[in-house]
C-alpha cells in the first residue's frame, strides 16, 4: 500500500483501507504523526484497536481517550461526528425558519475542549445554522439551559465530566433540552457513518469570524441566576441566608464550577464560599487528585477537609470538573469526624427540601400534581416521601437522559416536577435545567443548611435521621465486581433466569430460603412479575443486563452490567416502614442478603470475578 508517500501492508485489507483513510483525512499534525509512526513501526495490533472500531454514540454522546484513531476523541472524529449530527438535525428540521433557531455549544477546561467546540461550530456555520458558542468555560448545565431559553435545535457540551485527564467527550442535548435518547442516538450514529469524509471547510476556523456566531455567556448567565433566585423562596433568603454566618468550604475539583458557585451564593444571599485554592480554577492536568471525581468520597476531598479544619468550617461542598454533580460532607461536632453523604442520602434531603420550598411558595396548593423522580438503581426514599405526602413518584432507567425526557413529558401534561436525582450525586432541583445541575443543587443545599441551623439547630445528619423516622429508614449499599469476559457475564445472567428450571425460572429466595423474593423485574428481557401481562413498564434493552429483585422484607437488590466498564454492579437497599426503629438490624440484614446474592447468583470464585478494591 502507498499513502502519503508511506509504503505499508498490514496484512489486512480492511486495516489497510482504514490507515489510508486516516492519512488522507486527518489534518491535525500531532494525531497524523501518531498514526504515521505506528505504521512505520508496523504496530498492526495497536492500529487495529485504534482504527477498526469507531467511538459510537452511547449515553448522550461520545466519550473516550484523546489520541489518534477512530475509537478516540480527536479532531477528525469530532469533525465526523459533528458532520453527522448536523445532517441529522437538518433532516429533522429542514425548513429555513427552523434552521435559524441555531445550536448551542459549550466546553469545559480539559485539553482540546475549546478546539473541539470550535471545530464543531464551523460545521454548523457552513450549513447555514447559526451558532451560540460560549466564549469561555461553562458548567455543563448552561448548555441545556441555553437550548431551552433560546429555543435552539440542539446543544453540545464538550466535556468528559469526572473522567481521567486523558479523556474527553461530546454530550448532546436535543431540541427539548434533555439529553438525547433513542432513536436519536442510533440515527445520529447512522448519519455519522454516512458523512465520514471531512469537508475542507470543516477544518477552517476562519469561519468563526461571522455574525452568525454569537456568545450567549452574559445573557444566559444573568437569566440562569435570575431563575435560580426564583426557585429559592424569598423568605428563606431574607430570614435565613442573609442572617446566617454559616460558611462553606468549596472545591471545584480543578474544574469550571467556582465562578458559578460564587455568583449563585451571592444571588441567594449566602456567605461567600471558602474555596480550595489549589483546585479552584480549571486545570486539565488535575494535579491534586488521582480521580477528579467527588463521588470517590474522602479520597477526593483531602484538601477540602484540611481547609475546613483550618477555618473552622463544618460543611464541605464539591462539584465535579464540569459542575453538574454535587458532593457534600459534614463534620460531626462531637467526634470531629467527617461524614461524606452518599448520593442517595443527599437525594433524600433535597427531595424533602424541594417539597418544603414548594409548600413555602404555595401553602394552599394540592401536592397531587407534584412529582419526584429517581433512577431505578437509586434510593426509594423519594418514593416513600411522595407516598406519605400525597405526591407522585416516577422511576426511570439509569441516567439523567431518562429523567430529563420523563420531565418533558410530565411538564407537557401540566404536572409539576419538583426534583429528580440519581445515586451518582446527580440532582435536578427544578426543571429550569432538564439535567443534573451541581450549581443550583449547591445553592439549594447550602440554603437548607442555613434554614435547619437557624430554625431548629439541626445538622444535615440530624435532619436525615428525622426523615428516616417519618418516612422509614432507608439504607443503601453499592459495589461491583470486574468481569472482563462478555461470555461469562452472559452465562451468569442466563443462569439467574433459569435457576428454577425453564424460561423465567428466576430464584424464589436466597440464603437457603431465608429471604423470600416477592417480585422480579428484568429489563434485559422486558419481564416484570408485578404486571398482569408480565411486561415491564420501563423500556428494556437486550444489549445490557439488568435484573431487580424485591424481597418480602423490604429489600431491593439490582444486578446490572456497566455500559462503559467491564463491571457487574449491585445496588442494594433496605426500605424499612415508618416506625421501624431497629436500624442496625436493617443494615446487618442487608449486608447478609448482599453476600448471599453475590455468592449464590454471581458465583465470583467459579466465574473468576475480581471484587472492587476498597
Amino acid at each position: 500500500m502507498d499513502a502519503n508517500g508511506i509504503h505499508f501492508d498490514s496484512g489486512s485489507t480492511e486495516l489497510n483501507q482504514r490507515i489510508i483513510e486516516w492519512l488522507k483525512w486527518d489534518k491535525n499534525e500531532k494525531t497524523l504523526k501518531e498514526i504515521k509512526s505506528l505504521v512505520n513501526d508496523s504496530e498492526w495490533k495497536v492500529l487495529s484497536s485504534r482504527l477498526l472500531k469507531r467511538l459510537a454514540f452511547g449515553t448522550a454522546g461520545l466519550r473516550g481517550a484523546m489520541q489518534a484513531g477512530f475509537n478516540a476523541m480527536n479532531d477528525l472524529v469530532v469533525i465526523q461526528s459533528a458532520q453527522g449530527l448536523c445532517k441529522y438535525i437538518l433532516e429533522c428540521y429542514p425548513s429555513e425558519s427552523d434552521r435559524r433557531r441555531g445550536i448551542v455549544l459549550g466546553f469545559d477546561g480539559r485539553h482540546n475542549s475549546k478546539r473541539f467546540a470550535e471545530l464543531s461550530a464551523c460545521i454548523f456555520l457552513t450549513e447555514g445554522i447559526p451558532v451560540w458558542l460560549y466564549s469561555r468555560t461553562v458548567a455543563t448545565p448552561f448548555v441545556p439551559f441555553a437550548v431551552k431559553e433560546l429555543e435552539c435545535l440542539a446543544g453540545i457540551m464538550v466535556t468528559a465530566s469526572h473522567n481521567p485527564k486523558e479523556d474527553n467527550g461530546y454530550k448532546v442535548y436535543w431540541t427539548n433540552s434533555a439529553q438525547i435518547i433513542s432513536p436519536h442516538d442510533k440515527n445520529i450514529q447512522a448519519h455519522i457513518l454516512q458523512n465520514l469524509i471531512p469537508l475542507e471547510s470543516s477544518w477552517n476556523l476562519d469561519l468563526l469570524k461571522t455574525d452568525q456566531l454569537k456568545d450567549p455567556y452574559d445573557t444566559m448567565s444573568s437569566l440562569y441566576f435570575e431563575k435560580l433566585a426564583e426557585n429559592v423562596p424569598k423568605s428563606f433568603v431574607s430570614d435565613y441566608n442573609c442572617n446566617s454566618s454559616q460558611r462553606f468550604v468549596y472545591s471545584a475539583m480543578h474544574g469550571v464550577g467556582y465562578p458559578f458557585i460564587e455568583r449563585g451564593f451571592e444571588t441567594v444571599g449566602l456567605q461567600p464560599v471558602i474555596a480550595v485554592k489549589e483546585q479552584r480554577d480549571p486545570d486539565p492536568e488535575f494535579p491534586t487528585v488521582k480521580f477528579p471525581n467527588p463521588e470517590e468520597g474522602k479520597s477526593s476531598l483531602v484538601l477540602s477537609v484540611k481547609l475546613a479544619n483550618e477555618t473552622g468550617c463544618d460543611v464541605i461542598l464539591a462539584n465535579d470538573p464540569d459542575a453538574d454533580r454535587l458532593a457534600c460532607a459534614e463534620k460531626d461536632p462531637s467526634t470531629g469526624e467527617w461524614r461524606v453523604f452518599s448520593g442517595n442520602e443527599l437525594g433524600a434531603l433535597l427531595g424533602w427540601w424541594s417539597m418544603r420550598c414548594y409548600r413555602e411558595e404555595h401553602p394552599d396548593a394540592n401536592l397531587g400534581d407534584c412529582y419526584l423522580l429517581a433512577s431505578t438503581v437509586s434510593s426509594k426514599m423519594c418514593r416513600s416521601i411522595a407516598k406519605i405526602e400525597g405526591m407522585n413518584f416516577e422511576e426511570t432507567l439509569t441516567g439523567f437522559k431518562w429523567m430529563g425526557n420523563k420531565s418533558v413529558e410530565l411538564l407537557a401534561e401540566g404536572k409539576k416536577v419538583l426534583f429528580a436525582f440519581e445515586e451518582a450525586i446527580g440532582f435536578m432541583c427544578s426543571p429550569t435545567v432538564l439535567d443534573k445541575d451541581g450549581v443550583s443543587a449547591a445553592c439549594q443545599l447550602a440554603t437548607m443548611v442555613c434554614y435547619l441551623k437557624s430554625l431548629s439547630n439541626q445538622s444535615l445528619s440530624d435532619k436525615l435521621n428525622e426523615l428516616y423516622e417519618i418516612y422509614g429508614y432507608h439504607y443503601a449499599t453499592t459495589s461491583y465486581h470486574f468481569c472482563y469476559e462478555p461470555a461469562v457475564i452472559e452465562r451468569i445472567f442466563e443462569r439467574i433466569r433459569t435457576l428454577e428450571g425453564a424460561e423465567r425460572g428466576y430464584p424464589k429466595a436466597i440464603g437457603d430460603g431465608q429471604y423470600t423474593i416477592e417480585s422480579i423485574r428484568d429489563l434485559t428481557t422486558g419481564y416484570d412479575s408485578t404486571q398482569e401481562n408480565g411486561q415491564a413498564l420501563l423500556p428494556s434493552s437486550a444489549s445490557s443486563q439488568m435484573i431487580t429483585f424485591s424481597f418480602e422484607n423490604g429489600a431491593v437488590i439490582t444486578l446490572r452490567t456497566s455500559g462503559t466498564e467491564p463491571k457487574i454492579k449491585y445496588y442494594a437497599e433496605m426500605c424499612a416502614k415508618p416506625g421501624q426503629r431497629d436500624w442496625n438490624t436493617s443494615r446487618i440484614t442487608l449486608k447478609k442478603m448482599v453476600d448471599h446474592i453475590v455468592d449464590e447468583l454471581l458465583e465470583p470464585t467459579k466465574n473468576n470475578l475480581t471484587p472492587r478494591s476498597e
